[in-house]
């Protein structure tokens, strides 16, 4: 089967929770941690975990920063790359009414795809796929950052029409070092 993008449920859940199991997560900052809180969640209430992936109405609670600011949660949903099994992981957040993010937001599009299906093409897929749905909700354009060294990430994005706009380096809070960022225009 082609990898093709899912919106989370609960039927891809076992997948999902076996990827966690043996050592991916969904964040490359905090990843253990989110990796845990997110079996944590799944086992106090999956339905609520999986609904909690989808939330273009930013129905969710407040985002607590790493320096304890809280700050409102911006509408974002989440989808799965499957090819019969979880392979990853793609979000798209945004603003209502601009195509511009808050200052502590690095990117509308983040993605990671399970070490053990790396080289697949599956996240400039799933990126390419994804652009429609940024569109759909009115945005303009989207900005992704990557790590300056990580040109895996580089060439997904550029596969994709991205263009460099800036170099920058990144709060320690969000693991510092120098950075990319690409906008791709919709």
């Amino acid at each position: 089967m082609p990898m093709q993008l899912v919106k989370p449920a609960a039927e891809y859940l076992p997948s999902y929770v076996d990827a966690l199991q043996r050592g991916w997560s969904p964040a490359s900052i905090r990843s253990a941690e989110i990796a845990r809180e997110h079996r944590d969640a799944i086992a106090d209430d999956a339905a609520a975990f999986v609904d909690s992936l989808d939330d273009p109405q930013a129905s969710g609670k407040p985002i607590t920063l790493p320096d304890g600011t809280q700050v409102p949660r911006l509408p974002g949903f989440i989808r799965w790359m499957w090819d019969g099994e979880f392979s990853g992981s793609i979000q798209l957040r945004w603003q209502n009414g601009t195509s511009e993010l808050p200052p502590h937001v690095l990117g509308h599009i983040g993605y990671t795809v399970v070490p053990w299906k790396h080289r697949l093409g599956y996240a400039t897929r799933a990126l390419g796929l994804l652009l429609p749905e940024a569109r759909a909700v009115g945005l303009d354009y989207v900005e992704i950052t990557t790590e300056a060294d990580n040109l895996p990430s580089q060439k997904v994005v550029t596969a994709n029409a991205g263009v460099l706009v800036e170099r920058f380096h990144k709060l320690p809070v969000y693991g510092g070092g120098e950075s990319l960022r690409f906008r791709i225009t919709l």
